[in-house]
């Protein structure tokens, strides 16, 4: 990050648990208001009008790239458009975390991407590698694979013990998205 904050980590947000875009959102919120460039790309939530994306993109200094379809990614029926979509992201997340701009880059859902098989584990592990020291970068969703566990320097898992959903109660506006 910048001389501030010094070195840029690796943070992984992860688990069945709700709270992974939320934790990464508070970062988000966190490094605007101390005057860092932030840029959140959104591998699977299509262009829909999430709450914390439409709050987000009046804060100073803060960017979002969505990406994805406008409808569920169904795992056992993956189309081409859809890791189109998957690639671009992660094409813009490169150039975010490359191009000397942004002190923290978020790929919010970039592990579901992964654990679909919409973009290569290989790809995301160079991205990482390759990331400039003083860079933060985040990675947000469910099943992270163990390889970006290893090779993480923090890894939250945000456990599900009770959730409405499973008794039907649907995302809510304003909470839940």
């Amino acid at each position: 990050m910048t001389k501030k904050t010094g070195r840029g980590l690796v943070q992984v947000f992860t688990g069945n648990g709700k709270g992974k875009t939320t934790a990464a959102v508070g970062t988000i919120v966190r490094a605007a208001g101390h005057g860092l460039k932030v840029f959140l790309v959104s591998f699977m939530k299509g262009t829909y009008a999430y709450g914390e994306y439409k709050t987000l993109s009046h804060i100073p200094n803060v960017e979002i790239a969505q990406f994805g379809l406008r409808k569920f990614t169904d795992k056992a029926n993956i189309n081409s458009e859809e890791k189109e979509q998957a690639e671009a992201a992660l094409e813009a997340a490169r150039k975010a975390v490359m191009n000397g701009i942004y002190d923290l880059v978020v790929l919010d859902e970039v592990n579901v991407a992964l654990s679909y098989n919409l973009i290569s584990l290989d790809k995301v592990i160079k991205l990482i590698e390759d990331k400039p020291p003083r860079v933060e970068l985040i990675l947000t969703g469910r099943n992270a694979d163990k390889k970006i566990i290893e090779i993480a320097d923090l890894v939250t898992e945000m456990v599900k013990i009770k959730h409405p959903f499973d008794e039907g109660i649907k995302a809510r506006k304003g909470i839940e998205y």
